[in-house]
């Protein structure tokens, strides 16, 4: 991978397409299949998932989500640089965040059961998008999402 120069500079919005970052719970297959099944290609946005997943279990969302969507679905890897028209999904026990539209993997700082992945993507996009971010919760019980849906609101997200 070369220097980045000019326009390419990391942090330069224009360079990183609009992020929609999605929020379901262990139960949300459907719903998110119902989602992406609305969504056709060339509208330049990036989507990046997160379900909540037995952090044991090797999980396979993004082969099921993949039959649901012309788009392409790709577990998120670390350094992952986000590219419009794509689906990402988390790998099972890590905490997903985004800086300058590059995917960041970490282990979860919290043990099991008191996790919140939701607001951790949703407060990493409203540092990195701003009023560019945008955040869908589809399924869940309890109020993860809510803090970071908050902080997305608060900068002029959607």
């Amino acid at each position: 991978m070369g220097s980045l120069t000019g326009a390419d500079q990391p942090g330069d919005p224009s360079t990183i397409p609009r992020i929609v970052g999605i929020g379901a719970s262990a139960g949300g297959l459907a719903a998110l299949e119902q989602f992406l099944e609305q969504i056709a290609p060339g509208n330049d946005l990036a989507y990046v998932i997160v379900q909540h997943l037995d952090p044991t279990q090797k999980t396979l969302l993004a082969e099921l989500l993949q039959q649901a969507t012309k788009l392409p679905v790709r577990e998120a890897e670390n350094g992952m640089r986000v590219e419009p028209d794509s689906v990402y999904v988390i790998p099972p026990n890590t905490e997903l965040t985004v800086v300058d539209g590059v995917l960041h993997l970490a282990t979860p700082a919290e043990p099991r059961g008191f996790r919140l992945p939701i607001n951790i993507l949703f407060s990493s996009l409203a540092r990195d998008q701003g009023e560019r971010a945008i955040a869908v919760i589809l399924s869940g019980m309890g109020s993860d999402g809510t803090l970071g849906l908050q902080a997305i609101r608060a900068l002029g997200g959607l």
